[in-house]
């Protein structure tokens, strides 16, 4: 299928062929009919993509942060790889879309194939021919509705969760500063809450084309006759309410509307202006300033959004599925036109040519709409009628390993291609001789896309069944969303596939148990969890440095794990287990692979909230490790750092930047400033090796079950108050 996308890094704009997207349950396979030009928000994204790079950094100072607090964590080369890896792949663009229903996923039972729908969300509503969109995302067009103007659903949505802050009443008089594609929606739906509409805009086709839609009096916010309009509508008290929905890095707006608004008035911030608020306007008349965000409750919420898990109406009235469904109504009973502000349809095989003329300025538009292909976007002005933690025993069955040619290049094939795996694990593989890269495989059609284009895989489907299925793939690397990590190995380990799977290799005891059991049946035991810190050479060194143990050791392990971005899927516990379970494993594989043993108990305790964990583990030989997992330390200070006491000897690790090793002779690393090897590449080479030579797996199965029951047993720990033992089953 094709889809609009743009590089950010170079501006390119393009409309690719990617994969169809899979019908996943709790959501609907939607065929585009008609999708909307955001002539604000898109062009502002497009303008932005074509600045150089210290543009884009000028214009987005939070993500400037948050690339300093990463070289600090983390280092300036594999923060670069991550940053330009983001920056030089393809976006989708588009957010506000009709489309028929062509397949229907599991659980979903309010619409069926061929009902019309529209759909939102900028992940979701793309200008695609196909898209997956979860159930809280769209809603059923009314009957008569045409679906050119349904594709309206999401802009309007935003324009009403706007008006809904603003708390209009019967007779009371608005100011709607900037009257573009929301401002134009935002009068009219005041329009019809009974409210008397001004509008202000430079622009005098916009402020008569808001006239022509029921507002009283528009003009240049410059001018007096605003203000006038004002005076005579309000006595001189100034309007009740400013719907600011400007753009631009003029102040102008909050300005104007300090100054029109009356006593106690509401100020409520839709678009993206400059908000630097004039204190002494905003605090003689105490004005209410509110922010919309954007389509209403439940956005960036990823369990309403992504899980269907609807707010109760007794507690949240109007959520965006609602505000989206209220909005179609609206336009299906003539309440509102969005007709007028159609200033072009294009085919959507021309959405290049028609970004290039909107940015440029040859097209001036309030609205533009994609045309698709096919039956539902073919319509006539006519409406168109919508169709004790037991660490489990490895058992295994009697499969051999099977004979592949040395000389043949191994074949690898990846479920998911996030951030991680293209920035730490495929350009690694990407130029190492003697391995193809077959087949990459995303739930998102873009991602696959992206992937084949930047790693050089042969193919890119969004179907799992071409890597299962595939006899010539000889290794699987799942590197997806923890959840789905124990199913899809499992899965692979039954289609017979060597398996790089990602840590956390399972979130639950039954969720190994079921790994253990695919191993059983298939006789198959070829895999690698990625734990790759016992790979890093600093490490490495330091431990043979150290030399052999006689006695006991006491390891401590800091793990200044700092604080997550609010909406991380890190933080969806429901579905993707806690924060440790997700990584924990690393660390304590480091523990027991530094102690050459695995743990035979587990005690921890944490602060209150569950912020910072303390887990203790014991070892066969009375040997002990802390790990102290902690969100709440400075950003600045190293993100892991490690001792290891024993027989009068101290290793210490900071952050895979130096070692040391304190003992009758001291033995110190040369410090590398720049680079945190934490031994992807050298983990990655003996997996290879492995694939290629049928050889033994570079870490045994026995401890990787060890590290996952160890890391799942810190929850039961937590829970009872007391130490875990780990028993072996036989």
């Amino acid at each position: 299928m094709k889809q609009v996308v743009q590089n950010y890094k170079s501006g390119e704009l393009a409309v690719l062929d990617v994969p169809v997207p899979g019908c996943k349950p709790g959501g609907v396979l939607v065929r585009t009919a008609y999708s909307l030009i955001s002539t604000g928000t898109e062009l502002m994204k497009v303008s932005e993509a074509g600045m150089s790079m210290l543009g884009k950094a000028r214009s987005r100072p939070d993500q400037v942060a948050k690339v300093m607090q990463s070289v600090a964590a983390n280092g300036l080369p594999a923060t670069y790889r991550k940053v330009m890896g983001k920056l030089d792949s393809y976006t989708p663009l588009g957010y506000s879309l009709c489309g028929v229903v062509e397949q229907v996923g599991a659980g979903i039972d309010d619409v069926k194939a061929g009902d019309l729908v529209a759909c939102a969300g900028n992940e979701h509503a793309l200008h695609a021919e196909l898209n997956w969109v979860p159930k809280n995302l769209y809603t059923p067009v009314p009957d008569g509705l045409a679906p050119r103007h349904a594709a309206f659903g999401t802009v309007g949505s935003i324009a009403m969760q706007g008006v809904r802050q603003g708390e209009p009443q019967l007779g009371e008089v608005a100011l709607v500063i900037g009257l573009g594609l929301i401002g134009q929606l935002v009068a009219q739906l005041l329009t019809a809450s009974g409210v008397r509409v001004v509008g202000a805009d430079p622009d005098p086709a916009r402020c008569e084309l808001a006239e022509r839609l029921g507002a009283v009096a528009c003009g240049d916010p410059g001018s007096a006759a605003v203000e006038a309009a004002v005076a005579e509508l309000t006595g001189g008290h100034g309007v009740d309410q400013v719907y600011l929905a400007a753009g631009g890095g003029s102040n102008q707006p909050v300005e104007l509307a300090a100054r029109l608004a009356r006593d106690r008035g509401r100020v409520v911030d839709i678009g993206k202006c400059r908000l630097d608020l004039p204190w002494n306007a905003y605090y003689e008349k105490e004005l209410d300033v509110r922010f919309s965000r954007s389509y209403g409750p439940g956005r960036y919420d990823p369990e309403y959004e992504l899980d269907g898990r609807d707010y109760p109406i007794g507690y949240v009235r109007w959520t965006e599925r609602r505000n989206l469904a209220c909005f179609l109504d609206l336009l299906a009973r003539g309440r509102v036109d969005v007709d007028p502000l159609v200033s072009h349809v294009a085919e959507f095989e021309d959405a290049v040519e028609t970004y290039r003329r909107l940015k440029d300025g040859e097209l001036k538009a309030v609205a533009v709409l994609f045309r698709y292909p096919g039956p539902a976007g073919e319509e006539s002005e006519d409406a168109v009628e919508a169709p004790a933690v037991a660490v489990p025993a490895v058992r295994r069955g009697t499969a051999a390993t099977p004979a592949r040619p040395l000389d043949a290049p191994v074949r690898l094939a990846f479920i998911g291609a996030g951030n991680y795996a293209s920035s730490m694990l495929l350009p690694h593989l990407a130029r190492r001789d003697g391995v193809t890269l077959s087949t990459v495989v995303t739930t998102t059609a873009l991602s696959a896309a992206n992937a084949q284009r930047k790693f050089g895989f042969a193919r890119a489907t969004t179907d799992l069944d071409a890597v299962l299925g595939d006899p010539s793939v000889d290794a699987v690397f799942v590197v997806t969303r923890h959840s789905s990590h124990a199913e899809l190995t499992r899965q692979a380990l039954l289609a017979g596939k060597t398996v790089f799977v990602e840590k956390p290799l399972a979130l639950t005891e039954d969720e190994l148990a079921g790994v253990l059991a695919a191993v059983e049946e298939s006789g198959n035991d070829r895999l690698q969890v990625g734990f790759n810190r016992r790979f890093a050479p600093l490490l490495r060194e330091a431990k043979s440095r150290l030399g052999a143990r006689t006695g006991p050791a006491s390891l401590r392990y800091l793990v200044n794990a700092g604080r997550l971005q609010p909406g991380s899927w890190y933080l969806r516990q429901g579905t993707e287990g806690s924060r440790f379970a997700g990584e924990g494993g690393h660390f304590i594989d480091t523990a027991s692979w530094l102690l050459e043993a695995d743990p035979v108990s587990v005690y921890a305790v944490a602060t209150a909230g569950d912020e910072d964990l303390q887990v203790v583990l014991r070892y066969p030989d009375g040997s002990t490790a802390t790990i102290s997992y902690v969100t709440t330390g400075a950003p600045g200070f190293p993100k892991e750092t490690l001792d290891l006491v024993a027989d009068g000897k101290v290793l210490k690790l900071d952050d895979f930047v130096r070692s040391s090793v304190h003992g009758p002779k001291r033995w110190v690393s040369s410090r590398l400033p720049k680079a945190r090897d934490k031994g992807q590449s050298a983990e990655l080479a003996a997996f290879v090796k492995a694939v290629r030579t049928g050889g033994p797996m570079p870490v045994p199965l026995e401890s990787l079950v060890a590290t996952t029951a160890a890391t799942l047993a810190v929850r039961t720990a937590l829970a009872g108050g007391a130490p875990v033992t780990l028993a072996r089953t036989r």
